[in-house]
């Protein structure tokens, strides 16, 4: 049986990862534990990264690319409006963050706080990648502008900027109050400030 292509097992200790860093963070989690659970020799580690936090940054990539890449698929759904669309984004956010487990939770919350302040190349990968989302969410507010879906909401770029770091702040806050009542206070603040009705 032939061995799997090195790119195949790199992504398998991303993948492999990503959950146990969304429990416990980056710094709590050793190395050891990523590769027993992946079932990939120590030794091995070297040759994929060239350090934890080379890792830390291919996580964090690819976290972000498979992250844009829903993202456009939810914002390319042209039998809905944009505010149809938008709306079920944060709808979206809302309900995974409320559920219990590591799916589908937000790696730039988790590790955000923590890892800027240890590593710049991992800030920056963070950086990067929430401007990456920022600037979908504002393309999605600027085609609702557009066609009259998000009427009479102000800049897409400012807008999308506010409502993101509004939703980082309220997922953060329900990590640390353990109940819903931020991201729901998030919701209907996203409602009012792009002009829709109240909702749930």
């Amino acid at each position: 049986m032939n061995a799997a292509p090195a790119v195949e097992v790199r992504q398998h200790i991303l993948d492999t990862a990503m959950p146990i860093l969304l429990g416990k963070g980056f710094s709590a989690v050793g190395l050891n534990e990523i590769l027993a659970a992946a079932g990939v020799p120590k030794g091995s580690f070297y040759h994929y990264f060239g350090s934890k936090e080379a890792f830390g940054e291919a996580l964090l990539t690819s976290y972000f690319t498979e992250y844009v890449e829903r993202l456009e698929a939810l914002f390319g759904r042209q039998t809905e409006t944009p505010a149809v669309r938008l709306m079920g984004y944060f709808e979206e956010w809302r309900t995974l963050h409320c559920a219990d487990g590591p799916d589908g939770k937000c790696l730039a919350v988790k590790l955000g706080a923590e890892v800027s302040d240890l590593s710049e190349p991992m800030r920056v990968v963070l950086r990067r990648g929430t401007d990456e989302i920022v600037a979908r969410i504002a393309a999605c507010i600027e085609e609702g502008r557009a066609d009259g879906s998000l009427a009479g909401v102000g800049d897409g770029a400012v807008t999308a900027a506010v409502l993101y770091q509004l939703w980082l702040g309220a997922t953060l806050m329900e990590k640390i109050r353990r109940d819903r009542g931020p991201l729901d206070a998030a919701m209907a603040t996203t409602r009012q400030m792009l002009n829709l009705p109240s909702g749930d």
